[in-house]
């Protein structure tokens, strides 16, 4: 079916909610509490809802990178990124709220399994191949969203070079493309404040960000892309340093 004919006679054989406590999406029969979030179902609304709500919105982040987030913010929704590559454009990781409008992309890189957003439906309206590592993919917040490609490991594709992590999941994954870091929400706030993410094995998960810091003091990097921030990368990087410095 031709990308114009499926934009304007979408449809779903499934029921789809959305959190609007923290921007997770639910597939089929409404459940009681978010699954994420634990808040209770009337603070849900239906995809069809969401659509006519919430607006993603692209704000620039450089030449070839743009952040989309759902205006009004919905919930604690994560930033995706749409990328220009030579190749085409991809995501990495998704909006929360589907709208049919947007520009398609070829693929969606997922960081990990906690917020798949509306992938199912951006998967099916533009065939986009959906990326998440097989740690992530098995857990069951991730069970109801097709993953076409399980990632294994390190792997460049697109120009993008994709690191295998852990700690704060079992499959989280970064990114790097054109002197952007895209690390979502492995630590946050930038500044004096940054912190590792408290859910998920602390000590894992500052294992492993020694493997980030040592990834990205290889690389000549400008910007950090979060999962609700943009940030410059040298100052980024000095507070990371002393975060590691301090909790090991």
């Amino acid at each position: 079916m031709a990308l114009e004919s499926k934009i304007s006679t979408y449809t779903q054989d499934y029921q789809q909610w959305v959190c609007t406590a923290c921007g997770y999406n639910m597939i089929g029969e409404m459940p009681e509490v978010c699954p994420f979030c634990r808040a209770r179902d009337d603070k849900f609304v239906s995809w069809e809802e969401a659509e006519q709500t919430y607006r993603v919105t692209p704000h620039q982040v450089n030449d070839c990178v743009t952040q989309l987030i759902s205006v009004p913010r919905l919930g604690l929704e994560h930033a995706a990124y749409r990328i220009e590559t030579n190749d085409g454009a991809v995501w990495i990781d998704c909006p929360s709220a589907f709208n049919r409008d947007l520009e398609p992309v070829e693929a969606i890189y997922f960081t990990h399994k906690d917020f798949m957003g509306a992938s199912n439906q951006y998967r099916d309206l533009w065939d986009a191949l959906v990326y998440l590592h097989v740690n992530d993919a098995e857990h069951p917040l991730a069970e109801q969203f097709t993953v076409d490609k399980k990632i294994y490991g390190d792997f460049t594709e697109h120009g993008i070079e994709a690191f295998y992590i852990g700690g704060h999941t079992p499959g989280f994954t970064i990114y790097i493309y054109a002197k952007v870091l895209f690390i979502c929400d492995y630590v946050y706030p930038p500044g004096p404040s940054m912190q590792f993410n408290p859910f998920g094995p602390k000590n894992k998960t500052r294992k492993r960000a020694s493997r980030i810091l040592d990834l990205v003091s290889e690389r000549p990097l400008e910007v950090v892309c979060g999962y609700n921030f943009i940030a410059e990368f040298d100052s980024w990087r000095e507070y990371f340093q002393h975060l590691l410095d301090r909790t090991t």
